[in-house]
């Protein structure tokens, strides 16, 4: 279920708000009708984020085993390559 709330029930039901963060769900923050912000609970976050916290740490790691480095252009132009061939 989506949960749409004014940006002011964040100070005024922050209990509402959280117990339906705390269930797994999203809330949907409006402020004068349109969507400002998202609330979700940290072990939500931590979900979305966690494929990119291993692929970061993977590149620290490759990179701290190897002083090869590559530009910007080395780099988008070989995908460029890839993507029109």
């Amino acid at each position: 279920m989506m949960h749409i709330r004014p940006v002011s029930d964040l100070r005024n039901k922050f209990p509402d708000i959280e117990k339906v963060v705390q269930a797994g769900d999203p809330v949907y923050l409006t402020k004068n009708g349109y969507g400002t912000m998202v609330v979700l609970s940290i072990e939500t976050y931590s979900k979305l984020v966690e494929h990119e916290d291993y692929i970061m740490d993977v590149a620290d790691e490759v990179a701290a085993s190897t002083d090869k480095r590559l530009t910007h252009d080395q780099v988008f132009g070989k995908l460029r390559k890839k993507i029109n061939a």
